[in-house]
């Protein structure tokens, strides 16, 4: 049995995933309005993600007999003025949702709740993943800068994902 305090943490990370999720989303879809096909593509299959991360908390707290609260998702930004916009907003997001899991994982270390501290590792070590796989992205972008036939094909390749 976790804590209400961790089981309180715990569900506001739901919510966090959510909203990450929503805004994944919501990049996609204004990125298929641009018609940047492969862009859409690789921000829908971050939402993707990003739910299962939700609900892998979730399954957890059922685990743990606690009660999976779910709250409104906050309002995300609907338009971007390029591409890099929201590569530039990605990874600043994903740095927070690590500080996020390490403020979670820092609770669960004063509680000394071991079975929380395990579970959290998975997503420690899912946050380096995100936020290289974002940073690469955003150096790649840069690289390109104007060349209009390398962010073409860049675009069919995040298109691949």
């Amino acid at each position: 049995m976790i804590s209400a305090k961790m089981q309180a943490a715990i569900n506001a990370q739901i919510n966090a995933e959510m909203w990450s999720a929503y805004l994944y989303l919501a990049m996609s879809n204004d990125a298929a309005h641009k018609g940047l096909k492969g862009v859409s593509h690789w921000f829908r299959k971050q939402y993707d993600e990003e739910m299962v991360h939700a609900f892998k908390f979730a399954s957890y707290l059922q685990s743990q007999m606690a009660k999976v609260e779910l709250k409104p998702i906050a309002k995300v930004d609907t338009e971007w003025s390029n591409v890099v916009k929201m590569f530039e907003q990605t990874i600043a997001h994903e740095k927070k949702v690590t500080s996020l899991i390490v403020a979670l994982c820092d609770q669960a270390a004063k509680e000394k709740d071991y079975a929380t501290s395990n579970m959290l590792q998975w997503y420690v070590n899912e946050q380096i993943e995100e936020e290289e796989t974002a940073q690469g992205i955003l150096d790649a972008l840069n690289m390109i800068g104007d060349d209009k036939a390398a962010f073409y094909m860049f675009d069919k390749e995040l298109g691949t994902r």
